[in-house]
């Protein structure tokens, strides 16, 4: 088959990967999105899908707009028999859905209809599932909304960050993908209808996501510090030095009981011990201990080399 691909973020390389490695398709083409400034020169910069295409010698294309005129134009004359859609990051209109005869197809990183959207697998870490997967579906004009073709579970351990479920669920993408175009080619792809009334969002994640509210349970701060690691990040404020963020990347949740017979007056963000692996900060039920940080200008350490470098006194509300 004929095939455009469209992918911008890393969780599309290895997807791109497999159908250059088909010897019964062609890639015609890959669409990505512009080159973005980014760091603190604003250096115009390549999304991962354009620098893993490399010298490959395949055309790319990486328009503002991918639903305008010029753009379909572009699209329409290169005749693909389908259009492969991973971590693009624009929504396809009918006029392009309609170009290739055999559809559009995506592959997403949640068990559809659940985590629609952006984030799937950060917001699947950050409400504790035990279990991610991947869907691959044909695309409609929706988010994320057409009908399935096949799903692949993938347990979630207790241990795993956002980046590592995505490296993992990455690669069982491209094999689930692998599969799917078997299935479109054969013609026996099936067609599930999503079951909306079980659906939910996973919106695009802002920096300020990260900021931990110690005023919440013990285990969602936790699970939030793993969701969002490598990106947004979790991040508190430090009182004794105003202005200032410290980067939170590693935790544990720990038991919190009041000495008896002492009523418990620790309010949330009150820090209970300042000895062991790192700084133990109460939440709303229980306590959380700080494992791994960042200060700000400084390299990630652990959190008990944290303390031996400062004195902490903090009731750090945020």
């Amino acid at each position: 088959m004929r095939i455009i691909f469209m992918g911008s973020a890393d969780f599309a390389c290895p997807c791109l990967e497999t159908v250059l490695k088909s010897d019964r398709d062609e890639v015609v083409a890959v669409v990505t999105q512009p080159d973005r400034p980014k760091g603190r020169n604003l250096e115009l910069s390549s999304c991962p899908v354009k620098h893993y295409v490399g010298s490959r010698g395949i055309p790319v294309l990486s328009p503002e707009r991918v639903n305008t005129p010029a753009s379909l134009a572009l699209l329409s004359a290169l005749s693909p028999d389908l259009i492969v859609v991973v971590a693009y990051g624009q929504l396809l209109k009918p006029a392009l859905l309609a170009i290739p005869p055999r559809g559009c197809i995506n592959v997403h990183g949640s068990l559809l209809p659940r985590y629609r959207g952006a984030a799937p697998i950060q917001w699947s870490v950050a409400n504790g599932d035990a279990v991610s997967g991947v869907t691959t579906m044909y695309m409609n004009e929706g988010m994320d909304t057409g009908d399935m073709i096949l799903k692949r579970e993938v347990p979630v351990d207790p241990g795993d960050t956002g980046g590592r479920l995505h490296d993992k669920l990455a690669v069982v993408g491209a094999g689930l993908l692998r599969e799917t175009l078997e299935l479109i080619r054969a013609g026996t792809a099936p067609r599930t209808p999503q079951d909306d009334s079980q659906a939910s969002v996973a919106p695009k994640l802002k920096k300020q996501d990260g900021r931990l509210d110690w005023n919440q349970p013990a285990l969602t701060l936790h699970n939030r510090v793993r969701a969002f690691n490598p990106w947004p990040g979790c991040f508190c404020g430090l009182p004794d030095e105003p202005g200032k963020v410290l980067k939170v990347l590693a935790t544990r949740v720990e038991p919190f009981e009041p000495a008896t017979g002492s009523p418990d007056r620790a309010l949330p963000g009150t820090l209970l011990d300042v000895g062991g692996d790192g700084p133990l900060l109460k939440t709303a039920d229980q306590a959380i201990r700080l494992l791994e940080v960042q200060p700000e200008g400084r390299k990630p350490m652990s959190g008990a080399a944290f303390l031996r470098g400062t004195t902490p006194r903090w009731i750090a509300r945020s």
